[in-house]
């Protein structure tokens, strides 16, 4: 079968083509000091230099939903790597609630604050990344965020002894499209070519 995206669904042909993807956990804090914490897959590393990373939410304009409104609002936000363990929280955080509700709150998640941005992150996650506002653009029917990362938790239990990021440790979780996730236990390594 062939045709243009239209004629496949362009988001399902998209979330099921494009698999699997990582999973932004964004936490971000209204101007009247709302926590938010809302799951994003349409999530990716932009650069290392500087450390960008780059989430798209679906809505524009006035039709905004809470993360990307805080985040252009107050310039600063977390990413928060979703784990197996974390999965079920995160599932959680993805419902719609009213306005002044935190997702922490509702997922009954443990918060810490920040180090370096005014914003919450999640306790229990073992890797990261806290982000200054670096661009935002409309694309489409989306507001793609692009945020630098300033400074990085990571887990002991997830790095070498030489204290850098162990790929292998991280048990994270990829989105695939509809209800479908993934794990990342199964893993091989290839040689690149000269």
């Amino acid at each position: 079968m062939e045709g243009t995206p239209d004629d496949f669904g362009p988001y399902r042909l998209l979330a099921g083509g494009v698999v699997p993807r990582p999973i932004a956990w964004v936490s971000s804090r209204s101007t009247d000091g709302v926590d938010n914490l809302a799951p994003y897959s349409f999530f990716n590393v932009v650069a290392y230099d500087p450390p960008v990373v780059m989430f798209a939410p679906v809505g524009v304009g006035e039709d905004l939903k809470d993360t990307p409104r805080n985040i252009l609002d107050t310039e600063e936000f977390v990413v928060n790597v979703v784990t197996e363990d974390l999965v079920e929280a995160m599932n959680a955080t993805s419902a719609t609630l009213d306005d002044g509700e935190s997702e922490f709150d509702h997922a009954d998640l443990e918060k810490v604050e920040a180090t370096t941005v005014d914003v919450a992150r999640v306790a229990d996650a073992k890797v990261a990344f806290e982000c200054e506002l670096y661009d935002s653009m409309e694309v489409g029917s989306s507001t793609m965020i692009l945020g630098e990362v300033v400074y990085a938790h990571v887990a002991d239990g997830v790095t070498t002894p030489e204290g850098k990021l162990d790929v292998n440790k991280l048990d994270v979780v990829g989105r695939l499209s509809g209800g479908g996730y993934t794990r990342t236990r199964d893993r091989f390594s290839l040689e690149r070519p000269p």
